[in-house]
This record gives structure tokens, C-alpha cells and sequence, in this order.
């Protein structure tokens, strides 16, 4: 809340449960298409910092940051789900971007957002969205990730994560925070591919530090839930794009093509080497893609 207010009321909004969020929202009031980024987990709106210089200047850009994560307020109990995130989504459109067409472009968990969104907002989607991007995302079979490690340690994997998830659910304001050196290599080796940018990986480590740790373990939770294959058939027929690093540990390339199977009109993209920070890794590759489908929105 503290960090909203330092920011200026102009990148505060707050929903109807009245949690506070920061949004972001740059570009030409009047531009006749709003890109809407939406995060990842334990991520922020900094995100996507890389990608937009590589975008046209035109473009009118909504970012924001998730409730429990960046500058926004913790979930409240109860709320840490994709369900109240799509809603959150709908909410902060509404508010500042309430006319034109839209491109929707979710990373990981943002992704997994926009398919919530699909599915609880169908007339949002239908009336207005003119291409969707999937980025680093999955549609379901969230509750066995392994890590790409298989056997023995791959089923020690999925008990981890969900030991994780339970001990960042009971995690208080005043625990001891872990220390950056130590997270670093963790999120170097979890979300990066072959030769990852050091300022890269200290900047999500620094995001991963900001997010609120009670309200990420009731994510995780509702990650490990999230099965929305159906919804996808809300955006089926619109330009779009699947994005996926050939080294994804958290969302692998077969979680990418079951949303491919989906959306057969869209274009599916493979990265050679990239991990999960597809809008670190491969930053240029992202925003040419969106570009495209930012034009293509704007005929």
C-alpha cells in the first residue's frame, strides 16, 4: 500500500474487495488498441521492462501488478486465486481501458489469467479481444510438476513444490526474508535457459523478493488447480501467438502444444535454448510477436 501511495494515485486502483493494485498504463490515450501484459508468478509489472522499448511508440500499454505481488496489496485470505486474479483483470480493464480493441498477452501465470479471464468474462473476451498471446503458460497438469527431472527425483520434485507451497502459506510478515545471494541461483536454475544475463536473473530475483510470500503460496495452490482447456474455445478463431522456451522447466514445451491443440489458427513459436523468462530471454523474439498482433488488431 505504502509503495502505491509513493507512486502516485494515479497508478492505484482498487477492486471491489477493495485491495489496492498498482497499475501502469503508458501510450496515446487515443490509440485505437490496448496491449494488456499481465505478469507472471512471483513477478511483478517490471516484467516486461525489456519488451517495451521494442514496441511501437504508438502502442498503448496496461500493466499492472497482481494482488500479493510488486506494489500491490497482499491478497486478502482467501482471495489468492487465478479465479479472483481474472476478475481483478476485468476490473482494472474496465477502468483504464474501457474502449477499443484489446491484445491480451499473459506470461506463466498471467497466461493462465487471461484463460480465467476467457471463461468468466466470455463477453469481455468476445466483444473486444482481437488477438491473445500465450507466453511460457499452461492450460492444465499443473499439480505434477517435476522440473524436467525424471524417475526418483522427479516425484521428490512434486512432493517439494507442494511442501513449498504449504510452508509460504504459513509464512509471516515477520519472518527473515531469504537473502538475494542465496535466491539467485535458485531462480537462475528454475526459470532460465542456456546462458541466462546476470542483470536478468538479479532483476526477477528482486521481484520474487517483493511478492508477498503468504499470498504466493495461495497461488501456488490454485496453479496446481488450474485446468482451463474448455475456456480456451472463447478465444479460438482470434489471431494469437504460443511462446515457449525449448529449456521451460515450470511450464514445458508439452504444456504448450495441448494449448496449441486448442487454438489451431495460432501461431506456435519455439525458442531454442530459452528457459521460462521468455520477455527476459528472449525479449525481441516476444515483441515482434506482439507487434504483429498489435497491427493486425489495429485493421
Amino acid at each position: 500500500m505504502t509503495a502505491i501511495g509513493q507512486r502516485g494515485t494515479r497508478h492505484r486502483f482498487v477492486t471491489a474487495d477493495g485491495t489496492a493494485l498498482y497499475v501502469d498504463v503508458t501510450g496515446p490515450e487515443n490509440a485505437p488498441v490496448t496491449l494488456v501484459l499481465v505478469h507472471a508468478w512471483t513477478q511483478d509489472h517490471t516484467e516486461w521492462a525489456p519488451i517495451l522499448p521494442l514496441l511501437p511508440t504508438d502502442v498503448r500499454v496496461l500493466r499492472h501488478d497482481h494482488r500479493g505481488h510488486g506494489a500491490s496489496a497482499p491478497a486478502k485470505p482467501g482471495t489468492a486465486t487465478i479465479a479472483q486474479l481474472a476478475d481483478d483483470l476485468a476490473e482494472v480493464i474496465a477502468d483504464r481501458a474501457p474502449e477499443g480493441r484489446l491484445v491480451l498477452a499473459g506470461h506463466s501465470l498471467g497466461g493462465m489469467t487471461v484463460m480465467e479471464l476467457a471463461e468468466r468474462h466470455p463477453e469481455l473476451v468476445r466483444e473486444r479481444v482481437a488477438g491473445v498471446a500465450f507466453i511460457a503458460t499452461s492450460c492444465s497438469n499443473m499439480d505434477r510438476l517435476t522440473l524436467g527431472l525424471r524417475g526418483p527425483a522427479g516425484r521428490a520434485a512434486i512432493r517439494a513444490d507442494k511442501a513449498l507451497a504449504r510452508m509460504l502459506s504459513r509464512y509471516g510478515k515477520d519472518s527473515a526474508p531469504v537473502p538475494a545471494p542465496l535466491a539467485r541461483p535458485a531462480t537462475k536454475w528454475l526459470a532460465f535457459g542456456k546462458k541466462a544475463v546476470r542483470a536478468d536473473v538479479r532483476a526477477m530475483t528482486d521481484q520474487v523478493l517483493r511478492a508477498h510470500p503468504s499470498s504466493i503460496g495461495g497461488f501456488r495452490d490454485s496453479i496446481s488447480r488450474h485446468d482451463r482447456r474448455e475456456a480456451l474455445a472463447t478465444l479460438a478463431g482470434k489471431p494469437g501467438v504460443i511462446m515457449v522456451g525449448d529449456r521451460d522447466r515450470l511450464t514445458p514445451v508439452p504444456h504448450a502444444r495441448v494449448i496449441a491443440d486448442e487454438l489451431p489458427g495460432a501461431e506456435f513459436v519455439l525458442f531454442p535454448g530459452a528457459g521460462h523468462e521468455l520477455p527476459y530471454e528472449r525479449k525481441h523474439g516476444v515483441a515482434k510477436r506482439l507487434t504483429q498482433l498489435v497491427d493486425a488488431a489495429r485493421e
